[in-house]
């Protein structure tokens, strides 16, 4: 639609002069302001085809604008833009009607992309419910990483349906907290949410946990008991590790997603059901349906919306937001105030964390519980996370592999858990930050602190690594370990 007018709003100048340029070589006409007062007069004389604001301006905050002008001009479609990267900015924005969230920095080209989508169709989107925002403090997720950039404005998209969602990701990194997110800032937020987990119950139990059983429907049923979808109804049943669901559960679990209806085991009428499946697992459903352990048409009902929940190595620069999460929390269970100072954390940065943010959680909580240090320096975490050789077994490289092959083989790994999607922008400098620091600390250990030597064997310039050392905030120290 070119030729269509943007009314852009940013109190940051250099964003205003960026955008107004590329939007304007892009065929639009580009007006822009630094409050949000001017923003609202052009709006209100009916100006503009299009809106991007930012959320923080001197007089206006745009995410309480943005209901005033849905009110006057339902179908303006505005975008929202801010650097306050959190999942309650995302939830806000789209509650409040924006037609797309883009946490700063973004890329032009996605943004002209956005522009242009936004233009050729008006997309409706709910308003938000009196009440229904919370405060960004009590939300479930944190973090600011572009790995979670994304995750949120999933979430965010998700918030207003009621689509089916599967939720993958390795143990510990907050699956359930995301079905969570899903169900208290959607539009079932005030039904009942049920968790189940396939693998904290007995197989032979899992049809009757489900969907309830009658009287005397098999032994030791003394009495009728409702299942899980009956306590769901009307709002969201999360069903945890659905790869350890038996074949037989999975037939019933297909035909309430086919009909929307289910019996109890031993009924024999159908019972409409009206709720939100939201499915999770750290498993590769597709080798179990090659291996005959879970149906493919089950598979693809659950799978409608797939969400993948990274790594908590994937999103290393959350960690200090995720300690202060928890240090907090843990204040409020009667345990002593603690301060990770930046030696530690940096030393947490650095960890492969295989239990993710619940391995981190717990070493917090040990931290409040067993240490008397006001400031845990990078000694205690680095003692609390040392790994027996046996248990690194796994990890290290074979002695005829090389180094390319290793790297490979990590790659592989890493792309094939982002199979339905690709992985989060910023790959090549994460990897990068994620290699360099223990590359250098491990030359430095290898030549005994030597940095002369340390800085030969990585065939770098002597004041290079030096500024890299003081940039990471490595510690040299000289002389071998005994």
């Amino acid at each position: 639609m070119s030729g269509a007018t943007i009314l852009i709003a940013d109190d940051d100048r250099a964003i205003r002069t960026v955008l107004s340029q590329a939007l304007g070589r892009a065929g639009y006409d580009v007006r822009t302001t630094g409050n949000a007062s001017m923003l609202w007069r052009w709006v209100s004389n009916g100006d503009g085809d299009l809106v991007i604001t930012d959320v923080m301006m001197p007089d206006e905050n745009g995410l309480d604008l943005l209901p005033r002008i849905k009110r006057i001009r339902a179908d303006l479609p505005v975008i929202v833009m801010s650097a306050q990267n959190t999942l309650m900015t995302a939830v806000k924005a789209t509650e409040r009607g924006a037609y797309e969230y883009l946490p700063k920095p973004f890329d032009i080209n996605e943004l002209k992309a956005v522009v242009q989508r936004a233009l050729s169709r008006v997309k409706e989107r709910p308003t938000l419910e009196e009440g229904a925002a919370q405060d960004g403090d009590d939300m479930p997720l944190v973090g600011r990483s572009p790995a979670m950039q994304e995750v949120y404005r999933v979430l965010a998209r998700l918030m207003p349906t009621d689509l089916t969602v599967m939720i993958t990701g390795e143990s510990g990194t907050g699956k359930e907290l995301v079905s969570r997110a899903l169900h208290d800032f959607g539009k079932r937020r005030n039904a009942p949410f049920v968790a189940v987990n396939m693998a904290a119950i007995p197989r032979e139990l899992i049809e009757s946990e489900l969907f309830g059983h009658e009287k005397g429907a098999f032994t030791g049923a003394s009495e009728r008991s409702s299942g899980r979808f009956e306590q769901a109804q009307g709002g969201t049943l999360f069903l945890d590790e659905i790869g350890d669901m038996p074949i037989e559960a999975q037939t019933r679990l297909l035909r309430v997603l086919q009909q929307g209806e289910y019996m109890t085991v031993g009924g024999r009428n159908p019972i409409k059901t009206d709720v939100r499946i939201i499915a999770a697992t750290n498993q590769d459903l597709k080798k179990l349906i090659k291996q005959g352990l879970f149906r493919e048409d089950l598979f693809y009902r659950l799978n409608v919306v797939p969400i993948r929940v990274p790594p908590l190595r994937e999103r290393s620069e959350d960690i200090p937001d995720l300690v202060r999460h928890f240090l907090a929390k843990v204040v409020t269970e009667g345990l002593p105030a603690k301060i990770i100072d930046k030696s530690a954390l940096d030393w947490m940065k650095g960890y492969y964390w295989p239990g993710n943010v619940r391995e981190l959680e717990n070493l917090v909580r040990r931290l409040g519980a067993l240490y008397v240090e006001d400031v845990i320096g990078a000694d205690i975490i680095q003692a609390e996370l040392q790994e027996p050789a046996e248990s690194r077994a796994e990890n290290t490289i074979n002695r005829d592999d090389n180094m390319v092959e290793a790297v490979e083989r990590h790659l592989d790994t890493y792309f094939a858990a982002h199979k339905n999607s690709l992985p989060p922008s910023g790959l090549y400098d994460r990897l990068i930050r994620e290699v360099e620091r223990p590359l250098i600390l491990k030359s430095l250990e290898a030549t005994r602190g030597n940095q002369i030597r340390a800085a030969d064997l990585l065939g770098l310039n002597r004041n290079t690594l030096r500024k890299k050392i003081k940039d990471l905030n490595i510690q040299v120290v000289r002389g071998a370990k005994d």
